[in-house]
């Protein structure tokens, strides 16, 4: 018999990943697909759907044609995706309405500060874990009803759809006949209410947008649909894991008990503690959002999440803008030239701010040049910046969730810079742990299939799959972490006096 696999789709930010993973949990196959990233103004970012689309159709066919394997041989699928980025199109055509906004983008900055003013930064909390912030999916719903009048008119007449790309893939994979979201993408929208799971009216009003044009919520493991005459994987394959990339590579960490947490690095980097059926609504600056819910599971698991919104795209900016390295995985090399940054401080804000600060107006900042600056400290500097957004992070989460976090699971392309991985260890003062596959965001949305699908019966049995690269444990003295962590907060209070 023809070995039967799980087909991953991982629509990150900048790209598409395939893979084909086995019943065993391995991956063996995979393809990768970059696109365009489209800046119509400063602080706007958008991507064109049907690049988003072609991206995923093409790595399909390539990883198939690759593997040699058939549409046949395709158990279940499994989709994982950049959470709070929106889509809008025509109920009837299928046709996206203009392009979608990323959930970088920060053109909604002014209507959330407005939305604060007004006092409705509690309520919101309270109902969804979030904060106003134009990170998140509902103001960008707004925005589009108020600047696109296409998107207005097919409001009234109820034939607008709107999605995360989750639901926009979901509905091409269907052939337009399955308009459905997870609870772990739904908990990013700031529309749906942590407790009940469903959307709260409030929250609708409050930014203007109809619940028939939203997807229905979903577990995020059972049958969201089936595929309907996909290119290069034809019909009857079942959709049967849904779950936003971060909650994604929770579950591909296997980190199914309370207190476990990972680090993603990706675009962004982004940390989330596993709070099992408990809701932590943070006072310091982190998320609460759904993990996944099981559809055997009477109640959602939740976790504790904070963000920084550049992370990877800290080296791309590197490598595309400056030019200082021609591949990204040329940084370590070049970074370990020399010892420590010379007194180069470099804050990535090119999107804001995230957790805990949470100020979308603060940009970029490097100081600390002197004519002895050369590429290596800028390369250092840079590296350390993403080890050190995460110290805040997780010095925050420890004190919310009262948690020790001795140990953190690492995963993302850059978690395979051991010269950052020891920055990281050494910054947290806490064992860094590497599995040896890191693309557990591709992984944990072929677990969920499987486990929708009845590939694995319970999260007991998928444990049995964990297979650790490396461990990398502190070597720096608790006086030198103090100082060079004091050395990043006293930076990042000057970048926010600056943007004030």
């Amino acid at each position: 018999m023809a070995t039967q696999y799980i087909l991953s789709i991982d629509q990150g930010t900048t790209g598409t990943t395939v893979s084909l993973i086995n019943t065993k949990g391995q991956q063996k196959f995979k393809q990768n697909r970059e696109f365009r990233q489209i800046f119509p103004k400063p602080g706007w970012v958008e991507h064109d759907p049907k690049d988003i689309w072609q991206s995923v159709t093409s790595t399909i066919k390539e990883v198939l044609l690759q593997a040699k394997v058939k549409p046949a041989q395709v158990l279940c699928i499994g989709i994982t995706n950049q959470r709070e980025t929106v889509m809008a199109w025509n109920r009837d055509t299928g046709e996206a309405v203009g392009n979608a906004i990323v959930w970088q983008c920060r053109r909604t900055t002014d209507n959330c500060h407005r939305l604060r003013q007004k006092g409705y930064e509690d309520k919101v909390r309270n109902l969804t874990g979030l904060v106003l912030d134009p990170y998140f999916s509902g103001t960008k719903m707004q925005w589009i009803l108020q600047n696109n009048t296409e998107a207005k008119k097919l409001s009234k007449k109820g034939k607008l759809c709107f999605g995360t790309v989750d639901s926009f893939l979901i509905w091409k994979l269907t052939g337009g006949k399955v308009h459905a979201t997870d609870v772990s993408n739904a908990s990013r929208t700031l529309l749906m209410d942590l407790s009940t799971l469903s959307y709260e009216p409030s929250l609708l009003k409050l930014f203007q947008v109809s619940q028939e044009s939203l997807p229905e919520i979903k577990d995020s493991m059972g049958l969201f649909g089936k595929t309907d005459k996909v290119p290069g994987l034809g019909s009857g394959i079942p959709i049967t894991g849904v779950v936003g990339d971060q909650q994604s590579a929770l579950f591909g960490q296997l980190c199914f008990k309370k207190g476990e947490a990972k680090m993603t690095y990706g675009t962004g980097s982004f940390l989330l503690m596993n709070t099992a059926n408990q809701k932590i609504i943070s006072k310091k600056g982190l998320l609460t959002t759904v993990a996944w819910k099981g559809c055997k599971d009477k109640k959602a698991t939740y976790a504790l999440e904070g963000g920084a919104f550049v992370c990877g795209a800290a080296v791309q900016w590197l490598r595309d803008n400056l030019g200082l390295i021609s591949s990204s995985t040329e940084i370590e090399k070049l970074a370990r030239k020399v010892k420590d940054c010379g007194g180069v401080q470099f804050i990535p804000a090119f999107a804001g701010l995230g957790a805990p600060y949470w100020d979308p107006k603060v940009r970029g900042t490097m100081t600390g040049l002197t004519r002895g600056s050369e590429k290596a400290h800028l390369a250092r500097a840079t590296l350390e910046a993403m080890a050190l957004q995460n110290v805040d992070i997780v010095e925050t989460m420890k004190k919310e969730a009262r948690a020790n976090l001795a140990k953190v699971r690492v995963d993302g392309g850059a978690s395979a810079n051991n010269l950052l991985m020891q920055m990281q260890a050494n910054f947290l003062g806490s064992e860094v742990v590497r599995p040896k596959f890191i693309e557990t965001t591709s992984l944990g949305a072929a677990l969920m299939a499987g486990v929708g699908h009845g590939v694995w019966s319970s999260l007991s049995e998928l444990k049995k799959l964990d297979q650790v690269d490396g461990t990398f444990k502190p070597d720096m003295t608790t006086k030198e972490r103090r100082l060079r962590l004091a050395q990043w907060h006293q930076a990042i209070r000057g970048a926010q006096m600056i943007y004030q």
